[in-house]
């Protein structure tokens, strides 16, 4: 009887498509390059554009709005949007423990909307026998609110020296694998490790941030065509794809001013991608130890493209800490935090609190164009990596056909053999909505069926080489994505039957999976809080 290989499946956060070193970054990440080296590179994969709906159909092989995560974890949302896991899905967690598997979280859990005290929607009450992180979206990698146990808050593990949020995921991944090769060596488990980095604030170690001094000094102009090259000379994009023009917000590099602050920005935010990767290699290195590497699937993806969200100067401490929740007002020792993106502060402590901007996210999703939000290439498009030495014969290899979240779970269906029920707690379920990547562990792929995305607004549906996208409130643009994947030729005043087709296609998949038009969704939102859309990142 074969050994059903056990998972280990990577989610970070806010990382764009092409910063590690695998996919052309400037990034040192040796441990990411070794899996990709001796496994899988997906050239053309997708996520849902934003947090919270990709952790949803991550988890449960659905598209997010069937799962109640419409948007994000808000309890104001219409109804549909709930904010929760709901009962008609089932957690990966959940249907590989039915399978036999022992099931450990570390990391960000982001699928509740209630962040301060347990749930049934919680990891614990979702199918994870262990879990280690914070519930809420994001915060200080110093000392992060929500940090949790099991469902007890143990925020106060921060004040221990030494502290740092991704060390702290990936040790206690480390340490729950360790444990379960003591306590039960002879069954598989399913780790998921759910990093926040590189997600804002800009924290990060000193030692870390020193690699990348000078690395970034020649600008987001120059390196993103040095990105560019790298990415065709690797054979991950075709070469007669055009670089996407400069975001037309950002001045040519030669034109932006303090710029001693706007490299430090990216110096460290390439430090907590690093920080990451040092601490996968740990992880890696415990497998090998324990003699489970070989039949270990490894999986590495991102939740959106890169994040051009811009933390306001003039941010308040009583918004950050009091009305969203997800910083603080002090470090451990008794320093003010100072908030935004104030150019005299230089990023990286734990008293600071930005983000990296528009422009180096425009770099980050190079080639493409948008960010996260966006369902443009630039928001959905993320690296993805396949490592499993006895079950991946073609390795070094890329592969080229499309996939999306809900691919997912039903690969990891197909290669650990587990049952995937119609019913869950005398509740009926919905079918995964993903397919297998397995065939690809061996050869290409030659096609797949359509794909489909909506966030707040923004649309998209992907039949064989074709795109329609839109960006809210917007009309339908059209791209081949064989001849044009970086979005440059809108066809479709050239190609209007194809465009209603299509357009007819996603509306009634929309209507399938419970899709909200997105000003009935911001009308529900107002009327239960009418400074719903008045955050930042919700500002349209």
């Amino acid at each position: 009887m074969t050994t059903p290989p056990d998972i280990l499946l990577i989610l970070n956060d806010d990382m764009g498509y092409s910063d590690i070193g695998c996919f052309g970054g400037e990034v040192q990440t040796p441990n990411l390059d070794r899996l990709a080296a001796h496994g899988l590179r997906f050239s053309q994969f997708y996520n849902t554009a934003r947090c919270s709906p990709s952790r949803a159909s991550l988890l449960t092989g659905l598209h997010p709005h069937q799962t109640g995560i419409g948007i994000l974890t808000d309890d104001y949302s219409p109804e549909g949007y709930c904010g929760n896991l709901n009962k008609q899905c089932m957690t990966m967690a959940e249907v590989l423990r039915a399978g036999g598997y022992r099931t450990y979280m570390s990391g960000k859990w982001h699928v509740a909307k209630n962040y301060f005290s347990p749930s049934d929607t919680w990891p614990l009450q979702r199918g994870f026998d262990a879990y280690y992180g914070t519930t809420i979206g994001c915060g200080s990698f110093f000392d992060p609110t929500t940090l949790t146990r099991g469902n007890d808050n143990i925020e106060h593990e921060a004040r221990e020296p030494g502290f740092f949020y991704t060390d702290a995921i990936n040790d206690n991944a480390v340490d729950f694998i360790r444990r379960h090769h003591a306590e039960h060596r002879d069954k598989p488990f399913f780790q998921y490790l759910a990093h926040t980095a590189p997600h804002w604030p800009l924290h990060a170690k000193d030692e870390d941030i020193a690699k990348y001094k000078g690395r970034f000094d020649a600008g987001w102009d120059a390196l993103r065509e040095e990105r560019l090259a790298r990415l065709v000379k690797a054979g991950i994009l075709d070469a007669q794809w055009q670089l996407s023009d400069r975001d037309p917000t950002q001045p040519p590099w030669t034109e932006v001013e303090r710029k001693e602050w706007m490299v430090r920005r990216m110096e460290v935010y390439a430090a907590q991608i690093d920080c990451m990767d040092q601490g996968i290699g740990r992880i890696i290195q415990a497998l090998e130890e324990l003699g489970r590497l070989d039949n270990t699937l490894i999986i590495f993806l991102s939740d959106n493209g890169a994040c051009a969200e811009n933390l306001p100067k003039d941010m308040t401490v009583e918004e950050l800490v009091d009305t969203i929740r997800i910083g603080r007002a002090h470090t451990r020792d008794g320093k003010p935090v100072r908030i935004g993106n104030q150019p005299d502060i230089m990023p990286g402590p734990e008293d600071t609190y930005q983000s990296y901007g528009t422009g180096w996210a425009n770099l980050s999703n190079t080639p493409f164009r948008m960010y996260k939000h966006w369902v443009h290439e630039g928001g959905i498009s993320t690296p993805l990596i396949f490592h499993w030495p006895k079950g991946i014969g073609a390795k070094g290899e890329i592969r080229h056909v499309p996939g999306y979240l809900p691919d997912i779970m039903a690969t990891v269906l197909d290669v650990t053999g587990v049952h995937y029920p119609t019913q869950f707690n005398g509740q009926p379920i919905l079918p995964v909505e993903g397919h297998s990547l397995a065939q690809a562990f061996e050869r290409e792929i030659d096609s797949r069926p359509p794909m489909f995305w909506e966030h707040e607004g923004n649309c998209a549906v992907r039949i064989g080489r074709w795109k329609l996208v839109r960006k809210h409130p917007g009309a339908w643009e059209l791209y081949d994505m064989v001849a044009d994947r970086t979005e440059m030729h809108d066809l479709a005043a050239a190609q209007p039957d194809r465009v209603q087709n299509m357009a007819a296609e996603y509306a009634t998949w929309a209507a399938r999976c419970g899709v909200i038009p997105r000003d009935e969704v911001v009308a529900a939102m107002l009327r239960v809080n009418e400074h719903a859309m008045d955050q930042f990142w919700e500002r349209e």
